[in-house]
């Protein structure tokens, strides 16, 4: 579908709207349609760059790396210290003045393949949080020339905002290094044809970036040492990007470093990572993964949604809950359902798919600040969220696909919003139909409970608790 410039689709996503200053780079406004942004809860793109914006530190994976090196019988070598890497003095500055007080897991095997001379290829796996980006930012850094005033690295994002985010890092870590500049290669950016650049790195979307490489003669290709294409799970997902990217690609000399990373390794995504990146180095760095162990789950019967409201309350005037995520179906409920429990004193917040992803974030940093105790949300905010307060996850509504059926990884990652930093947890689901009954019952069954339930009734409200209990 691509062209000598970039895909129809991928110009719509980058099409410039208002155009605004950041220094002296002109970058377009978000791309919105009707006031409303056009990132929804299944854009991978704005999971991704949601995870980067609420999180402020590093995951603690307890899981290995496995690696897979493509050559065996060289020996594997790891760093417990950023001083082993023997980095210049500005970037070890740079590293600390990120808050990196010794390499993550990722990095601890990562940093060595990526400033190895020669240089080595990488496909690597990891979740957000990791340390992944400045892994590879640290990567570009130390192997450009300040001296040569052109452009020596690439890095290739999926969309404007993801590239921005990297951006910041290398501004960041390269703070005390003002000899080496960055440029944003996005559809904003406009630069007057027939100037060559002058930056030594250049980070931007593929679409944009292969037009400078190519049409433009921004970029001399032949030049580049380093070439990252990061998120490449949700760059497959975007059309006329995997295209875009494996032409920029063929434009580099056979010596340029490739490095790809990747939150997930789909078939499509490795078979993608294999044109990409010749003869590599593999890291692969597993998602922790979310248990129902020290969750205990209840279900609460009820008849209509009003009553399932007044049962919410009775469940606050029961227990002592620090802080609680309750998940709705739609947004209209979960309008409905913060209205309703701000009329009853509860300090809530709303989070939905319309949404702007950076309007999400601030709602998510005020909620784990403690600033609002209730997070009523759609499933935007059922993945990739921890915070250490939530003591309680309800299921409003029970969690289900397109076609009516149960959606079980959303219910595992709804209930593992809570239960986390070796806490216990608790999970109540309302249920109001037989259908819905019937729902919880094929969840249950599909994560291999053996029931054994146990009945109480609430004081004032005469609901029944079923309690499911996890047996061996």
């Amino acid at each position: 579908m691509a062209t000598d410039s970039w895909a129809q689709a991928v110009d719509e996503q980058e099409a410039a709207a208002e155009s605004v200053n950041i220094g002296s780079l002109q970058i377009k406004d978000k791309p919105e349609e009707n006031g409303k942004c056009l990132f929804f809860p299944d854009d991978k793109a704005a999971q991704s760059l949601l995870n980067k914006l609420i999180r402020n530190n590093l995951v603690n994976n307890t899981n290995q790396v496995e690696v897979l090196q493509r050559d065996p019988n060289s020996p594997l070598y790891s760093v417990k210290s950023f001083e082993e890497l023997r980095l210049k003095p500005q970037l070890l500055q740079g590293v600390y003045g990120l808050g990196f007080n010794r390499p993550s897991k990722i990095q601890e095997t990562a940093l060595p393949m990526m400033l190895a001379e020669p240089p080595q290829n990488l496909i690597a796996q990891s979740q957000s949080g990791t340390g992944k980006t400045a892994a590879f930012v640290l990567a570009m850094l130390s192997h450009v020339d300040p001296n040569k005033r052109y452009p020596q690295c690439l890095c290739v994002s999926p969309t404007y905002e993801l590239a921005l985010q990297t951006g910041k890092v290398i501004e960041l870590m390269g703070k005390h290094y003002p000899e080496v500049r960055l440029v944003y290669a996005i559809r904003g950016n406009k630069l007057q044809r027939g100037m060559k650049l002058e930056e030594q790195i250049v980070i931007g979307t593929p679409g944009t970036m292969l037009d400078w490489c190519g049409k433009f003669k921004f970029i001399d290709p032949k030049k580049i040492m380093v070439f990252v294409l990061d998120e490449a799970d949700v760059m497959i997902a975007t059309q006329g990007h995997q295209d875009q990217s494996i032409r920029i690609q063929r434009m580099l000399p056979k010596n340029c470093q490739m490095l790809l990373f990747s939150a997930t390794f789909e078939e499509t995504v490795w078979n993608f990572a294999q044109r990409i990146v010749p003869e590599p180095n593999i890291i692969k760095l597993k998602r922790e993964e979310e248990t129902l162990d020290t969750i205990k789950q209840y279900y609460v019967l009820c008849n209509s949604r009003e009553e399932k409201f007044q049962a919410l309350c009775n469940i606050y005037g029961a227990i002592t809950i620090a802080q609680a995520m309750i998940f709705c179906h739609t947004r209209k409920t979960a309008g409905w359902l913060a209205g309703e429990l701000s009329r009853e004193g509860h300090q809530v917040a709303l989070l939905s798919g319309e949404m702007q992803v950076e309007q999400r974030a601030a709602v998510i940093d005020r909620f784990r600040d403690g600033k609002e105790k209730v997070l009523v949300t759609t499933n935007v905010c059922a993945r990739g969220i921890d915070v250490e307060q939530v003591s309680v996850v309800i299921n409003f509504d029970l969690p289900v696909d397109k076609d009516g059926n149960p959606d079980n990884e959303t219910y595992l990652h709804r209930i593992g919003r809570t239960g986390r930093f070796g806490k216990r947890g608790l999970a109540i689901n309302m249920v109001d139909s037989k259908m819905s009954m019937n729902i919880l019952n094929r969840i249950q069954e599909h994560f291999s409970k053996s029931a054994v339930t146990t009945h109480a009734r609430t004081h004032t409200h005469n609901l029944l608790y079923t309690q499911t209990v996890a047996s061996s």
